[in-house]
């Protein structure tokens, strides 16, 4: 499988001193390099690369760009064939061009979100290293996240027009880049409208989703940990800093994470996300969410749709 993770994502703040506190204070990461543009780069306790974060100053908040990591260098050069074949613009990027990152290439997806793909990024290493290691560092801060898990991307859905940006967009992550689909909402006549698509390039639940929306959007990035314990203390964290929580500590029906969402100080909203959910393997059934259903696969616990949950979201580019 050439896709192999989520590499980094990079997102707009309209204040990056308050952001910086925020994703070094509350979600616990670890900063790691810092722009003289005011550009602060980030990574979490147990990853090896460089970063996974981009904090950008901006005038409205969003993402930038999201970006995948894949196995080889020459991977590359064979999904940028088959991003071309499948009518996406490919723009090649020398190394550097993105900081710390080698060579990579950079495209649109059908639901025009601005994605990149690369091979090569600075390894710093874990916090509690690769010999002998402690099970987690002395010096964590906040709610200590693990890792960057996945992000939700919002596609244009339009039934009148039959514009169907999810639905094609699942089509490009499966045919194209080669995820697994591993969920799927299903809602309108019959069930008949791919509302929603949870996809996987490893063994994880999901790598990235996306649902429909009226425009397309960013709708948030998630930070793994390991226990609902650990979900739990995060709500105290973010009381104690005075976070706005969105949603939760509640549960999803759909990847069964337990789950916290929250905004950081620019209106960005960020998820906690933990447990693994299930194993996915290649020969796993999709599994099916239906409209009648919808509160559950979201919130499993109230079982009801909050309204602004899915109808408030910043911009995708």
């Amino acid at each position: 499988m050439a896709v192999m993770r989520i590499g980094h994502v990079s997102v707009r703040v309209t204040d990056i001193e308050k952001a910086r506190d925020h994703y070094a204070n509350v979600i616990g990461l670890i900063e790691t390099h810092r722009e003289s543009g005011g550009t602060t780069y980030y990574k979490a306790w147990d990853e090896w690369d460089r970063y996974s974060v981009i904090l950008t100053p901006g005038d409205h908040p969003g993402a930038n760009y999201i970006a995948y990591k894949v196995e080889r260098d020459s991977d590359l050069d064979r999904l940028g064939n088959a991003i071309a074949a499948a009518g996406a613009e490919v723009e090649e990027l020398r190394p550097g061009a993105i900081p710390f990152v080698g060579r990579a290439i950079r495209f649109n997806l059908p639901s025009s979100h601005r994605m990149v793909l690369f091979a090569e990024k600075e390894a710093v290493g874990k916090s509690v290293g690769t010999v002998n290691p402690d099970p987690w560092p002395d010096d964590i801060r906040g709610a200590g996240a693990m890792h960057l898990d996945h992000c939700l991307l919002v596609g244009e859905i339009e039934p009148s027009s039959g514009i169907n940006r999810v639905a094609d967009t699942c089509r490009f992550f499966t045919e194209t880049l080669g995820f697994q689909l591993t969920e799927r909402v299903m809602v309108g006549p019959g069930n008949s409208v791919q509302a929603g698509a949870f996809l996987s390039c490893s063994s994880k639940p999901h790598d990235i989703a996306i649902i429909g929306g009226p425009r397309p959007g960013f709708h948030h990035f998630a930070f793994y940990l390991d226990n609902w314990n650990d979900v739990l203390r995060a709500a105290d964290v973010m009381s104690k800093h005075r976070v706005k929580i969105d949603i939760g500590p509640t549960r999803h029906g759909i990847t069964r994470g337990a789950t916290i969402y929250f905004f950081d100080p620019s209106g960005n909203r960020n998820e906690t996300f933990a447990g693994l959910g299930y194993f996915v393997t290649r020969d796993m059934p999709t599994i099916t969410w239906t409209e009648e259903h919808l509160g559950a696969a979201i919130f499993y616990h109230g079982r009801e749709i909050n309204p602004d949950f899915t109808n408030v979201y910043t911009d995708a580019v």
